[in-house]
């Protein structure tokens, strides 16, 4: 890419551009960190005003039935399916993408529990942390034997999986390096050991197209407030193929997946769809907002974002090596699109610092440990010339040693 210039001729052709303008983007700020937190789409303050000044300040309870809340987790979870290669009725949005890893990895051990030497959960050691948390959680609490096995490569998995593995449950896209499972091949691997496959997709819902009936995958889960723009701490989802869903099963047997919640019964039935996946009562202001976000992708499709994504992607790898190569940096990412999510992340030995020192001249990325400067491309809003823009701004500090390697951690990286 020879110049700014250049840059700004790809913006003019790009056929995602006129979607910026569905989003608020801080005059001077360039933001990198959509994988982290999305932007607000500008939707989403009329919506919200709706909710709490109509359906709650004015109609109140009668909400439930007249705008339509009691059926918004299923009706925002058809909104999503097309997203991530889901059929209606297989998808709903509700609970933390931790809670529903957790009823997930509950429904898939239950599962293979026919088998008793099936005691084994796969994952690997550079997962997100919480879904290895969760996993030794419920394995330990469960007190049966079994184990979770950390992999620290994919190329690990076909030495490590067996006829004792129950699951193997992996993150689409790694949080810290945008590395990509070909969930398709992968899936197969899995199955043909007898094993399930649980995929979260939190990197990868909203980023780029995912196919989960069509890899056969067993379960899926995935937060809203990434790629998909739902709102800080907006609901997650999580995705039961219909031919699981009259086996899913999970201790977190709440009213909301009961068959008949208005029955008031003393004992738990599981109604016989995707809701069983449901707990208790939902969290509605949050939850309307994340139709705002997933409302913008009905404007577009999953392949002209991924197009976008590595075209986004290259640049920002090849801008960084070329004008910043007498730094020590280092690129984490593959390069193969096989490969790729939507990010690209390096190292630096005084990555934080560096990071900190961009937030500070208006380019938002963000750290990961070990010493991994993230950013984040989000092709709905991100444009060619804000990648050239913020590698000459990283360019200079780095030039300049304008960085404070004596800053204090924030509490959130």
């Amino acid at each position: 890419m020879a110049s700014r210039a250049d840059c700004e001729r790809l913006d003019q052709q790009d056929p995602l551009a006129p979607l910026r303008d569905d989003f608020i983007l801080p005059e001077g700020v360039i933001y990198l960190d959509g994988n982290s937190l999305g932007a607000r789409p500008k939707a989403s303050l009329q919506r919200a005003q709706e909710v709490i000044t109509q359906e709650w300040g004015t109609d109140l309870i009668t909400s439930w039935n007249k705008a339509g809340w009691f059926d918004l987790p299923s009706t925002l979870g058809n909104q999503l399916a097309p997203l991530i290669g889901a059929q209606a009725n297989e998808v709903v949005v509700t609970d933390s993408t931790s809670i529903n890893l957790f009823k997930a990895i509950a429904a898939a051990l239950q599962i293979q529990a026919k088998d008793s030497k099936r005691k084994t959960i796969i994952t690997e050691r550079s997962n997100f942390p919480t879904d290895i948390y969760m996993a030794e959680g419920i394995t330990q609490w469960l007190d049966r034997g079994y184990q979770i096995v950390l992999i620290d490569s994919p190329d690990d998995l076909p030495n490590v999986i067996n006829s004792e593995t129950a699951l193997v449950m992996l993150t689409h896209v790694n949080y810290r390096t945008g590395y990509l499972h070909d969930m398709v091949a992968v899936t197969a691997l899995i199955h043909q050991h007898g094993a399930l496959a649980l995929w979260d997709l939190a990197h990868s819902g909203g980023a780029l197209p995912v196919e989960l009936n069509a890899s056969n995958a067993d379960f899926a889960v995935g937060c809203t407030y990434k790629y998909l723009n739902g709102g800080p701490g907006a609901p997650a989802f999580i995705w039961v193929p219909a031919h699981h869903q009259a086996v899913f099963n999970h201790p977190l047997s709440g009213w909301w997946g009961h068959a008949s919640p208005f029955a008031m019964a003393p004992h738990f039935a599981p109604t016989p769809g995707i809701r069983r996946a449901l707990c208790g009562t939902q969290p509605m202001v949050s939850l309307a907002l994340v139709g705002c976000g997933l409302d913008v992708f009905s404007k577009t499709s999953m392949q002209v974002i991924r197009q976008k994504s590595l075209a986004l992607t290259d640049l920002f790898i090849e801008l960084v090596e070329q004008r910043c190569a007498s730094h020590p940096l280092e690129l984490v990412t593959p390069r193969d699109h096989h490969h790729r999510g939507s990010q690209a992340s390096f190292k630096h030995p005084h990555a934080y610092a560096v990071i900190q020192a961009l937030i500070g001249r208006g380019v938002i990325g963000d750290y990961r440990e070990p010493a991994i400067m993230r950013f984040g491309l989000t092709p709905l809003y991100v444009r060619y010339v804000d990648v050239w823009d913020a590698v000459e701004i990283l360019r200079d500090i780095l030039d300049q040693q304008t960085y404070d390697t004596n800053l204090q951690r924030n509490a959130v990286t």
